[in-house]
């Protein structure tokens, strides 16, 4: 099943077992078993911590637990976890079998004096680069308590459960049988919803911290690059973020960031915050900002204000709180969000294995989901709102030579159609004949670009016309004190590396102020 390189790989992380466990496999005579059962049998071929069983029962085949002897984890992958779920089997052995996690001391306490009974069960695909966070959460708090079991399953091979829980977004989270959450979650998110008292204990906490020289509202690519910047000038930074990595989490492949020929948003979020966490950087995470008080005198101090009820003063601020995907704002986008209109192609596309798909867009984001997602569907139809499509020529003749992709430019998707309870159509708005035509079909891909994270900052900063905060060449915004760097400011061009260079740049500019003041 695997390879010699990936073998000689995952023995030298089994090295780090310490407690014996085995695995028990619950199989039948079909070909993804044959295939489950080879990767088990070269998973205990490297190691002789683990032990095979093959006389499971459990109701999905195939499946299997990961045990420990006398132990009490209940831990299961429904399917095969390869692809981007490769990493999360991986560390589930190795935490099964004494392993130590990288997760804050803080965190694991608050997983193993959480009481109740929850019993998770997460949908994935082997595409989706969300995913792995939220197995790897849950699994990693199964180890931990007791009380906590997670099963892990792949939707594209349980077809049945996904069409009868109307699945149609990865990763989804079930506890106890209901529906607990869509979309990337880590560990201290998750026990944010269940852990009821966390976000008053965490408010507390933020209130009473000294002001910062430096505070970054954000946690992204430039916002990961000012927390350096700053923190190297050995002043006081700290960084609140609602998700460290921003909206790199949701990029599939990168292969602009120069010195690295290619790589995930997910795996380059990780090392974002791995960097700044090599300084004296304070990261208060899972906080939304919510207003920006500037000082009342020059000199002062700046208070932001956060959705928790906490709030944090600094004597200079720095904004970098990104972009988010950008929505059609027609009727029924909402309604239908997660049940068949989806913003992920990568994630969400083979949940919709066979069936008829939209994508909405035709710049490059559009034309390479739509090149993707005609791998999978039964048919994929395209709508530009120009004349013609904006994708690079290279991705529009390889569009163009599928076979089952229609092409609709000149239109303006003006409702998205649906049963009550998933996604059965679109109409749009033919721009030549103002015609309104319906396009009968399962999912919809919007892929129309992105829209700054910058509604709460009206009446503060000054904002352009489409919402972006309005920078100087130094960074500067139109408030003393206060700086903007990456997606959400005026800078054009909407790119990885650019972003880092302006989060650079504003603390270096929140420095300079700060010396002079």
């Amino acid at each position: 099943m695997l390879d010699a390189t990936l073998k000689s790989q995952l023995k030298a992380y089994l090295e780090k077992v310490s407690q014996p466990f085995e695995i028990v496999a619950s199989l039948d005579d079909s070909d993804k078993s044959q295939e489950l059962k080879g990767l088990l049998d070269d998973i205990v071929s490297l190691t002789d911590k683990i032990t095979l069983k093959t006389d499971g029962t459990d109701a999905r085949v195939p499946s299997f637990a990961l045990n420990r002897p006398n132990g009490n984890i209940s831990l299961r992958f429904a399917g095969l976890p390869m692809g981007h779920e490769f990493t999360s089997l991986v560390l589930a052995l190795l935490q099964v079998g004494g392993h130590p996690s990288k997760l804050a001391a803080e965190v694991i306490e608050q997983i193993q004096n959480l009481e109740g009974e929850f019993n998770f069960e997460t949908y994935f695909s082997l595409s989706c680069q969300n995913c792995p966070d939220v197995v790897q959460a849950l699994n990693l708090m199964a180890v931990l308590n007791p009380n906590i079991r997670h099963v892990a399953i792949d939707g594209a091979l349980f077809q049945d459960e996904v069409e009868s829980r109307q699945i149609m977004s990865v990763p989804s989270i079930y506890l106890n049988g209901e529906l607990f959450g869509q979309g990337r979650m880590d560990a201290e998110q998750i026990l944010a919803k269940i852990d009821t008292g966390a976000s008053a204990r965490d408010a507390e906490k933020l209130n009473a911290k000294d002001a910062f020289d430096v505070l970054v509202i954000g946690g992204g690519p430039a916002g990961a690059a000012a927390a350096i910047y700053a923190a190297r000038k050995g002043i006081r930074t700290g960084v609140a973020a609602e998700r460290f990595g921003g909206q790199v989490l949701d990029t599939m492949a990168i292969e602009n960031f120069i010195s690295v020929q290619e790589t995930e948003g997910p795996k380059l979020a990780r090392a974002l915050e791995e960097h700044v966490k090599q300084y004296e950087v304070d990261i208060m995470n899972l906080q939304r900002a919510s207003a920006l008080i500037p000082a009342s005198s020059e000199g002062g101090l700046h208070e932001v204000k956060f959705e928790s009820g906490a709030s944090l003063k600094a004597k200079t601020v720095i904004l970098s709180t990104g972009a988010r995907w950008r929505e059609m704002n027609v009727p029924g986008e909402k309604e239908y969000r997660n049940k068949g209109v989806a913003y992920c192609p990568h994630c969400d596309g083979p949940l919709f294995k066979g069936k008829r798909v939209a994508v909405v867009g035709g710049g490059n984001s559009g034309v390479e989901a739509a090149i993707d997602l005609a791998g999978i569907v039964s048919e994929v139809t395209l709508l530009e709102y120009d004349s013609k499509l904006r994708a690079d020529a290279v991705l529009q003749k390889k569009l163009y030579s599928l076979p089952n992709v229609k092409v609709i430019t000149s239109a303006l998707t003006s409702e998205v159609k649906g049963d009550g309870q998933k996604v059965t159509g679109l109409v749009y708005k033919d721009r030549n004949s103002d015609a309104f035509i319906p396009v009968e079909l399962e999912g919809i891909f919007v892929q129309i670009g992105l829209l700054p994270n910058s509604e709460w900052l009206k009446g503060s900063v000054e904002l352009s016309d489409r919402g972006e905060i309005i920078v100087d060449a130094r960074g500067e915004t139109s408030l003393p004190g206060i700086f903007a760097a990456g997606d959400v400011t005026t800078v054009p061009y909407k790119q990885i590396v650019i972003a880092m260079g302006e989060g650079s740049k504003a603390s270096l500019s929140a420095f300079d102020h700060l010396i002079r003041s």
